[in-house]
Formats: C-alpha cells, sequence, structure tokens
C-alpha cells in the first residue's frame, strides 16, 4: 500500500457544473473537521493592491486624509491599518462610491484584503480569502477545474508536520509551479485553493485548481504520476535521503570504477579464458562505423542505427551474471522509493533502456573508439611534403606578401620553367595545386609537375601522386609513387607501403613491409611508427615486442605524438581485439555495480570464480608464464 494518495477528478466549466463547483468549494472549506488557518495578517506589511486601493481614495475623497484612520496608516502602514482606513473611507462615501461602476467593478473583481471570513480556505496569498466571491468564479470558470485529493496516514502526517495547514499551505506554494507544469498551465495562469481536513485516520487534503484564461491545461496520466512522484519526494524528503544517497553513490561507484573492471578482464580475454564472439562482432562493427561518424562520439550525438548497436551490446554484457545480480540489487532500491506512492511497481526495464546508467552507454562507445585507435597503424600526416628550400617559395607561401610582388615572381618562376628548369616546374606544380598567394588551378599543375617529372624529380613524382590519389585515381597515383620509390624517395616508400597495406591484398604485403622498413630506416618517423605497431599487433608480420619497442622509440625521438602514447600504453593493450574491448567493457560494468561503503546490501557481492581463476592459471602456464604471474590479489569472482 503506497504512503500517500492521490486523486485528481475534474469537471469541465459551463452551467451544468455550476452549482456543483459551488456546493463543492464551501463543502471543502466549511465542512466539520476542516481546519481554520487564520494567521495574524494586521502587523504585516501593506499589499500593493491595499496601496493602490489608499492612493485612489485620497485621491477622489481628500478629505479622508483627515481621519484618524488615515493617520494610524501614515504611522504604520500595515495591513491591519490600511484596512480600517479603507473600510471607514468607503463607509464614509458610500453613496458617492454607489454612482462610480469603476470602483464597484475594481472592489468586485479581486479577492478582499480587509477581512477574513470562518473559513478553511486558503492559497499561496497573504490576502484574506471571501469563501461566496471564490466559489461564485469557480462555479462560473468556462475552462476545466481539477479537484485535488491528497490523503496521507495519521502516524506519517503527524510525524512529519502534515497534520498542520500551515504546513500543508508551505508545502503547496512551493510545490505549486511542478503542479501547474504537470497540468500543462501556464505558471501565471495557474491558481489553487486548498483546505486541510484533520480526520482521525486519513488527513486529507481538497484542493481547486484552475487555469485564469479557461483556456489552458490538459492533465494526463503521466502528469497525475508526475505530481505524485513530486509530492511523495516533498513529503517524505527525510525518509527517503537515505535511499536516494545510496542510489547516488552506487551510480556515482559504479561509472567511476568501470575502466579500471574492463582491464582486469582484457587479461582474461588476452589469455582466451573469456569467448563472446557476439559482443565481438558487434564492438568490431561499432568501432568500424566509429572511424567513419563525423562530430561527437557520444550516444546522444550518434543516428539511430548505431545506438541500436550500442543498445545491443549493453543488453549483451547485461547476460553476464555478476552485471544482472549488481543491476538488480540496485533496482531493489529503485523499487523502495516508488512503493512511496505506487501500489502497483512499473516492469523492469533492460539496462539498456535505464536512463540512469545512460553513461554505460558511452563507455561501450569510448571503448568502441578505442579499440579504433588500438588498431590503427597509419594516423593521419601533419606534413608529408617538405618546405622547398627556396626564397621564392617562402615568399610566394607567406600570408603577408604584397600581390605585386607575388605577380613578380610568378613571372619570374614561369620564364624559368618554361626554359626546362624542374625546380621552377615543380616549385610552380606545387602552388597551383596547393593554392594560397596564387589561385589553384589543376590544369597548370598537372602539366608543371608532370614536367618536372619526366626530367627526373622524385619530388613532382610523390606531388602528381598526392594529386591524383585526391582525385581517386588510384592506378596513376600508384605509378607515379612507384617511379618516386625507385629513385629512393623516402616519403613515396611511405605512402606506397601504406597503399599496399590498405588495399587488403595479401600478396602485396611483403612488398609493402619492404618499402616501410626502408623508409623507417631512412629516418621516416611515420613509417618508424607504422612498422611499430604492426609489430606489436602482428599485423601482416610476426608480433615482435621487442621489434615493436625499438621502432616506437625512434618515431617517438622525432617528436612523434602517436608514437609516444602507443608506448606509454603498450601495457594496457598486449595483443589487442575486438574481444579485449568487449572483456574491459565487462569489467567496468561490473565496478559499476560494486558498492563502496562496507555497508549496506550490496557490499556482500564478491566476484571470485575459483574455476575460471584456475583456467586462467592452466592458460598461462601452457603459454610459457609462471603460475603466479599477473595474479590479481584484489579482484575475485563468485
Amino acid at each position: 500500500m503506497p504512503r500517500i494518495i492521490f486523486k485528481c477528478p475534474y469537471l469541465k466549466g459551463g452551467a451544468k457544473s455550476a452549482s456543483h463547483l459551488n456546493n463543492y468549494v464551501r463543502y471543502m472549506a466549511t465542512r466539520e473537521g476542516a481546519q481554520h488557518l487564520a494567521p495574524d495578517l494586521a502587523q504585516c506589511p501593506v499589499t500593493e493592491p491595499q496601496k493602490q486601493l489608499v492612493e485612489r481614495l485620497l485621491r477622489d475623497f481628500p478629505l479622508s486624509r483627515g481621519l484618524f484612520e488615515y493617520e494610524d496608516y501614515v504611522a504604520a502602514p500595515t495591513q491591519g491599518n490600511a484596512s480600517e482606513f479603507i473600510t471607514r473611507a468607503l463607509e464614509d462615501n458610500a453613496d458617492q462610491i454607489s454612482k462610480r461602476e469603476n470602483y464597484v467593478d475594481y472592489i468586485a473583481s479581486r479577492p478582499r484584503a480587509q477581512r477574513r471570513g470562518s473559513h478553511a480556505l486558503f492559497t499561496d496569498t497573504d490576502e484574506p480569502l471571501v469563501l461566496s466571491q471564490i466559489a461564485d468564479a469557480v462555479a462560473h470558470h468556462p475552462g476545466n477545474i481539477w479537484l485535488p485529493i491528497i490523503s496521507l496516514r495519521r502516524e506519517d502526517a503527524a510525524r512529519l508536520g502534515y497534520d498542520d495547514a500551515a504546513q500543508w499551505r508551505e508545502l503547496l506554494t512551493g510545490f505549486a509551479p511542478e503542479m501547474a507544469e504537470a497540468m500543462k498551465i501556464p505558471v501565471e495562469q495557474f491558481r489553487w485553493y486548498a483546505a486541510f481536513h484533520d480526520e482521525a485516520h486519513h488527513p486529507h487534503l481538497h484542493m481547486v485548481c484552475f487555469s485564469a484564461d479557461g483556456k489552458s491545461g490538459y492533465l494526463n496520466t503521466d502528469g497525475i504520476e508526475k505530481i505524485k512522484a513530486g509530492l511523495a519526494k516533498e513529503i517524505f524528503r527525510q525518509e527517503l535521503h537515505e535511499l536516494y544517497g545510496q542510489q547516488t553513490m552506487r551510480r556515482n561507484a559504479l561509472t567511476q570504477d568501470a575502466r579500471e573492471l574492463l582491464r582486469q578482464i582484457t587479461e582474461q580475454m588476452q589469455n582466451g579464458t573469456l569467448e563472446d564472439p557476439k559482443i565481438e562482432q558487434l564492438m568490431g562493427y561499432l568501432s568500424d562505423q566509429l572511424k567513419t561518424t563525423k562530430g561527437k562520439k557520444q550516444y546522444g550525438y550518434l543516428k539511430a542505427p548505431l545506438k541500436s548497436v550500442v543498445d545491443e551490446i549493453v543488453d549483451e554484457l547485461q547476460k553476464d551474471e555478476r552485471i544482472s545480480q549488481a543491476y538488480g540489487l540496485w533496482y531493489e532500491l529503485r523499487d523502495e522509493v516508488l512503493r512511496t506512492y505506487r501500489k502497483d511497481l512499473p516492469k523492469r526495464l533492460p539496462l539498456s533502456r535505464q536512463k540512469e546508467f545512460r553513461q554505460i552507454h558511452n563507455l561501450v562507445i569510448q571503448e568502441a573508439v578505442r579499440l579504433g585507435e588500438i588498431g590503427t597503424v597509419f594516423p593521419p600526416l601533419e606534413a608529408d611534403e617538405p618546405v622547398i628550400p627556396s626564397p621564392e617559395w617562402q615568399t610566394l607561401t607567406a600570408v603577408d606578401t604584397p600581390p605585386e610582388q607575388v605577380q613578380m615572381l610568378l613571372e619570374q618562376l614561369t620564364q624559368a620553367a618554361e626554359a626546362g628548369q624542374a625546380p621552377a616546374q615543380y616549385t610552380l606544380g606545387r602552388l597551383y595545386r596547393d593554392g594560397g598567394s596564387v589561385e589553384k588551378n589543376h590544369l597548370r599543375s598537372v602539366i608543371w609537375l608532370t614536367q618536372a617529372a619526366k626530367q627526373g624529380d622524385r619530388c613532382a613524382m610523390y606531388a602528381l601522386g598526392k594529386l591524383y590519389l585526391e582525385e581517386d585515381d588510384l592506378p596513376t597515383a600508384m605509378r607515379w609513387f612507384q617511379q618516386s620509390v625507385e629513385l629512393g624517395y623516402t616519403l613515396a616508400q611511405y605512402r606506397l607501403g601504406k597503399l599496399l597495406l590498405e588495399s587488403g591484398d595479401a600478396d602485396s604485403n611483403t612488398a609493402a613491409v619492404r618499402w616501410l622498413t626502408d623508409a623507417a630506416e631512412c629516418g621516416d618517423p611515420y613509417a618508424q611508427y607504422a612498422l611499430g605497431k604492426l609489430y606489436l599487433l602482428g599485423k601482416q608480420v610476426p608480433p615482435d615486442h621487442d621489434a615493436a619497442v625499438r621502432w616506437l622509440k625512434q618515431s617517438a625521438a622525432q617528436g612523434n605524438e602517436s608514437a609516444r602514447t602507443t608506448l606509454e600504453r603498450m601495457e594496457h593493450f598486449r595483443g589487442p581485439s575486438v574481444l579485449s574491448a568487449a572483456t574491459r567493457l565487462l569489467h567496468h560494468m561490473s565496478r559499476i555495480f560494486q558498492e563502496q561503503s562496507s555497508s549496506g546490501p550490496i557490499a556482500s557481492i564478491r566476484f571470485t570464480d575459483s574455476k575460471l581463476r584456475q583456467r586462467i592459471r592452466d592458460k598461462k602456464i601452457a603459454m610459457g608464464h609462471k603460475p603466479d604471474d599477473h595474479e590479481d590479489q584484489e579482484i575475485r569472482m563468485s
């Protein structure tokens, strides 16, 4: 049985409901058992409406300044003194006021602030309420009228202080914006009145809610659930604080420790003791797709097809017994909160649809991105062509060179190129290809680079290869790269080796590795990095840890940040695979569901599977490791 009951019937406005609504308002305000709210407003500061009315009376009836009541008001402008003055001024000038319809309309259209009748009605304003006016306004309201009823057990109401109308008024005044939002009524249009009935067993509160404009307002099942949940959180705030704290601590602990556990399971995957071909396939596909995905690599920014892949991976992870058990324990805490205001608990959602653990989706994406980075052999080139060592090149590529000087140098280079000078032809080809101070011109670039290449300029051959590669003319690009390689150009050796490996032709692997090795031995940092990754990953060459370290160190020594980062992370991805990334996810997930504190139900979870640990030992021994090599002393599975 829930600890708070919330009902919210409604009536449509109009003549048919007028009598019913009028009687209902009077019933909730005056029935026996209703607690009268009578705060002492006399000494409170004067309200703005009272000020306006006082000023109007003084302007229309100047002699009223001579009244004792006005003297008291000037000395102490309180609500009580203002009320006394207004009453006296109206009484003294009743005959004149009756002839001024504007005053009658003004006074009749607003609650009277001067006196409070003997009823229990209250709202979020300090002004006394005139029951007859409110009942009449509600009865003739053209729009929907909602009649919420909030009921508590006597012991809860007494313990939490909700056996008093003032406490309810404070609660509803602060909660009104949330009710308005749930009812789809603009806050400035939201009107409500309430009365507290202090029944012996189930004290309860009656409300009347509506929109001042008579037009807005719509309350569905979700809105009722939102109001009910919000009221429960406010009323039982202190008692639920501990539960919320446990939930928050558990969720934060899960996210914080996720990465560490993933690395631990990676060790198991690398030793062949954990297999999950479906996760392997899904992680591989996701990693490949993310390589070409633009924008942020976060769940909320992915398109629906990729989100579905991430969801499927999370669902597969949930099948792990440890994850399933921990998720179930987390859900028990959540259900304990829901039982505060719900009789029937909602159906439990799979982990992939649980918003509380949305960060797990991003962990999956991070691992997939990391998987792609680990397998990347050829990072983007920062600058793969040298600066031409000539004054003309430096001047023409500078951003602040005057146009007249650019034109003069361009004419000089053209004359030299037409005279058959290969360096000038190569320089013009680069200028027209890349643009800048000179407008790009593809045809002129091809002409000048081709003439320089025919004279044996290996740099021009390489530049031509790049030009055709950008146009997706791979055969022509490969031909020019090959000619440049035969003349010993290091950049061409690296580029050709890269293209051969990326072609997927196994017969080309030997030639590709040879060209990369030649370039690496000549000091090319990109070729050194590529060779290091190939030997590290065991791609196209047998895995060789020493060779990988040697080439990566040489590349890092020349400032290659990718090589330096790879060296730092080598311990985390020895023999990396798609499956190892999937295992790291399981590691993250498992730690997500561990409690940091030593108390509470989650603290009893321990993961120590002796059979699995024995399989790991046997596998390590078979691979030549010592029996206690890399033994994990902290995380055990049972």
